[in-house]
């Protein structure tokens, strides 16, 4: 505890919810009531939180980090084979800096983005990375299917509700590998700017390197360091969806450690051409308005994309002012 009686950050991450994946999807009737009931704390009070007994393999996980890590050892032209800039480019690879406040400071990461749902796409090499991928993301995206069932009916619906409502049979999954070299391979300032997540959820596994942090309370707190854990966060289009409930949690990468740092990212969302608007059963004409414009779940792709790199935030352009 501080001098003046606040919870250091370190006690804070702390205190980040846990919730126990086992329960939801295998416990007794009250076992899963318990985890629903904790899934809708975490959402609306943390907008994130840590997510264990999940289910996929820790071999797998490693497998992928290792596999990972050789992509972005290969060199530079083989990397930039895969290089796109289009949001919806099925494979995409970039390394650089990137703009982190009006002040022009920068941070480095290299990154691979790779649409995984409805069509899956990878990269050919290394040798069995692609066979790797598809079934890693197969595991991780039934983990983000039964989350959102678990949303759902914290949400005070049925479990298949926002499966019907956004279409996810069809949903848009992405895989992003973000590689911040360590200090003996570039010594430079390694990270990624403050920013919010498309889509409903994000599932975040890391290689043990620490560097994420989530705004709470005004300060930066460090998220992780949980064993064979996936860190979760709120998206936009869950907080759209909630009509504001459930909050998009806002975070950045610090990385300090002079060591690598690998991070496997999903974020999960609707399919490209569902409009995505606050559900019906969260307004209604007089007290309960609706808080954000409908949007195509593709345009607001391209929106995000423009204005993050106006250091702007979706969310803010399509809000209706209260």
């Amino acid at each position: 505890m501080s001098s003046d009686g606040e919870p250091t950050p370190f006690e804070v991450q702390d205190l980040i919810p846990i919730i126990d994946y086992s329960l939801l999807t295998s416990g007794s009737a009250n076992d899963h009531a318990k985890a629903v009931q904790d899934i809708g704390k975490a959402c609306e009070d943390w907008g994130c939180f840590m997510l264990v007994n999940h289910g996929v393999p820790e071999t797998l996980i490693q497998e992928m980090m290792d596999m990972s890590a050789a992509f972005f050892n290969m060199t530079t032209d083989e990397k930039l084979e895969f290089e796109a800039h289009g949001v919806l480019d099925p494979i995409r690879f970039s390394a650089g800096l990137n703009l982190v406040n009006p002040n022009k400071d920068t941070l480095w990461r290299e990154y691979l983005r790779l649409i995984v749902h409805p069509d899956f796409n990878c990269p050919y090499k290394p040798p069995g990375f692609s066979e790797l991928a598809s079934e890693y993301v197969k595991k991780t995206r039934a983990v983000a299917m039964e989350l959102v069932k678990g949303v759902s009916e914290s949400l005070g619906f049925e479990a298949s509700y926002m499966n019907r409502e956004l279409n996810l049979d069809a949903s848009f999954q992405l895989l992003a590998i973000n590689y911040y070299p360590s200090h003996v391979e570039l010594d430079v300032s390694r990270g990624l700017m403050p920013h919010t997540d498309h889509g409903l959820l994000t599932l975040l596994c890391e290689n043990g390197v620490p560097g994420l942090e989530v705004l709470r309370g005004g300060k930066w707190v460090g998220m992780g360091g949980v064993p064979n854990a996936f860190s979760v966060l709120n998206s936009d289009h869950l907080e759209i969806f909630s009509n504001g409930k459930y909050k998009s949690k806002l975070h950045r990468t610090v990385v300090t450690d002079e060591r690598k740092r690998i991070t496997l990212v999903n974020p999960n969302g609707p399919s490209l051409d569902t409009i995505v608007g606050p559900s019906s059963r969260l307004v209604d004409g007089e007290k309960r308005l609706p808080r954000y414009h409908p949007m195509k779940f593709s345009e607001y792709l391209e929106c995000q994309t423009k204005l993050i790199t106006a250091g702007k935030n979706a969310l803010d352009e399509i809000g209706i002012p209260i």
